[in-house]
Protein backbone atom coordinates (compact mmCIF):
# COMPACT_ATOMS: atom_id res chain seq x y z
CA UNK A 1 0.00 0.00 0.00
CA UNK A 2 1.37 3.78 -0.64
CA UNK A 3 0.70 5.61 2.25
CA UNK A 4 1.35 8.94 0.47
CA UNK A 5 0.09 10.75 -2.38
CA UNK A 6 0.68 13.96 -4.65
CA UNK A 7 -1.46 16.58 -5.51
CA UNK A 8 -0.75 16.43 -9.11
CA UNK A 9 -2.36 12.81 -8.84
CA UNK A 10 -5.01 13.40 -7.09
CA UNK A 11 -8.43 13.67 -8.95
CA UNK A 12 -10.27 16.81 -8.68
CA UNK A 13 -13.69 16.85 -7.43
CA UNK A 14 -16.10 19.94 -7.88
CA UNK A 15 -18.92 20.93 -5.72
CA UNK A 16 -20.24 23.46 -7.42
CA UNK A 17 -20.04 26.92 -5.94
CA UNK A 18 -16.99 28.05 -7.03
CA UNK A 19 -15.54 25.37 -4.99
CA UNK A 20 -13.26 22.47 -5.92
CA UNK A 21 -10.66 20.34 -4.13
CA UNK A 22 -7.95 17.49 -4.42
CA UNK A 23 -9.16 14.53 -1.96
CA UNK A 24 -5.54 13.08 -1.44
CA UNK A 25 -5.63 11.05 1.48
CA UNK A 26 -8.46 8.26 2.16
CA UNK A 27 -8.86 4.39 3.15
CA UNK A 28 -7.19 3.63 -0.47
CA UNK A 29 -3.80 5.09 1.28
CA UNK A 30 -4.10 3.68 5.05
CA UNK A 31 -6.02 6.59 6.30
CA UNK A 32 -8.78 4.64 9.07
CA UNK A 33 -11.67 5.73 11.82
CA UNK A 34 -13.00 8.56 9.25
CA UNK A 35 -9.26 10.18 8.86
CA UNK A 36 -9.54 11.90 5.34
CA UNK A 37 -6.90 14.75 3.88
CA UNK A 38 -7.26 17.37 0.93
CA UNK A 39 -6.79 20.54 -0.22
CA UNK A 40 -10.03 22.99 -1.15
CA UNK A 41 -10.29 26.05 -3.30
CA UNK A 42 -13.21 28.32 -2.33
CA UNK A 43 -13.31 31.13 -5.60
CA UNK A 44 -16.65 32.53 -4.58
CA UNK A 45 -17.12 35.46 -2.88
CA UNK A 46 -21.07 34.64 -1.54
CA UNK A 47 -21.18 31.83 1.32
CA UNK A 48 -20.95 28.13 0.33
CA UNK A 49 -24.11 26.73 0.77
CA UNK A 50 -24.17 24.93 4.29
CA UNK A 51 -22.28 21.89 5.15
CA UNK A 52 -21.95 19.66 8.07
CA UNK A 53 -20.72 16.28 8.48
CA UNK A 54 -20.91 13.14 11.14
CA UNK A 55 -17.62 14.00 11.42
CA UNK A 56 -15.25 16.77 12.76
CA UNK A 57 -12.95 18.57 10.23
CA UNK A 58 -9.63 20.87 10.71
CA UNK A 59 -8.69 23.64 8.31
CA UNK A 60 -5.55 25.50 7.90
CA UNK A 61 -5.23 28.03 5.46
CA UNK A 62 -2.83 27.92 2.93
CA UNK A 63 -3.51 31.10 0.90
CA UNK A 64 -5.95 34.02 0.02
CA UNK A 65 -8.12 35.72 1.82
CA UNK A 66 -11.48 35.28 3.01
CA UNK A 67 -14.32 34.52 5.81
CA UNK A 68 -15.71 31.27 7.79
CA UNK A 69 -19.12 30.48 9.34
CA UNK A 70 -18.77 28.12 12.05
CA UNK A 71 -22.24 27.71 14.00
CA UNK A 72 -23.22 31.36 15.08
CA UNK A 73 -19.58 32.60 14.47
CA UNK A 74 -18.28 34.32 11.74
CA UNK A 75 -14.76 35.14 11.68
CA UNK A 76 -12.13 36.24 8.80
CA UNK A 77 -9.22 33.91 7.27
CA UNK A 78 -6.21 34.28 5.73
CA UNK A 79 -3.17 32.33 5.33
CA UNK A 80 -1.22 31.16 8.63
CA UNK A 81 -5.31 30.33 10.20
CA UNK A 82 -6.17 26.91 11.40
CA UNK A 83 -10.03 26.21 12.63
CA UNK A 84 -11.58 23.12 13.41
CA UNK A 85 -15.48 22.59 12.65
CA UNK A 86 -16.72 20.27 15.18
CA UNK A 87 -19.01 17.08 14.49
CA UNK A 88 -22.52 18.15 12.61
CA UNK A 89 -21.93 22.07 12.96
CA UNK A 90 -23.22 24.40 9.78
CA UNK A 91 -20.35 25.91 8.14
CA UNK A 92 -19.53 28.01 5.03
CA UNK A 93 -16.86 29.92 3.52
CA UNK A 94 -16.15 32.65 0.52
CA UNK A 95 -13.36 34.06 -0.66
CA UNK A 96 -12.74 38.22 -0.34
CA UNK A 97 -11.83 37.97 -4.01
CA UNK A 98 -13.31 35.67 -7.02
CA UNK A 99 -9.89 36.14 -8.75
CA UNK A 100 -7.62 34.85 -5.90
CA UNK A 101 -9.28 31.69 -4.56
CA UNK A 102 -9.01 30.53 -0.71
CA UNK A 103 -6.45 27.82 -0.26
CA UNK A 104 -7.36 25.67 2.59
CA UNK A 105 -5.68 21.89 3.64
CA UNK A 106 -8.39 19.96 5.12
CA UNK A 107 -8.50 17.10 7.02
CA UNK A 108 -11.64 14.56 8.85
CA UNK A 109 -11.48 13.01 11.71
CA UNK A 110 -14.15 10.84 13.76
CA UNK A 111 -15.99 12.40 16.65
Amino acid sequence: MQYWTKKEEAKRSDSGHGHWAYPMLDESNGCTNECATGISYYAQTEYTPVATHPFQEGFLVLSGKGWAKVGDEEFPIEGGISFVVPAEMAHQLKSDDADTPLELFWFHAAK
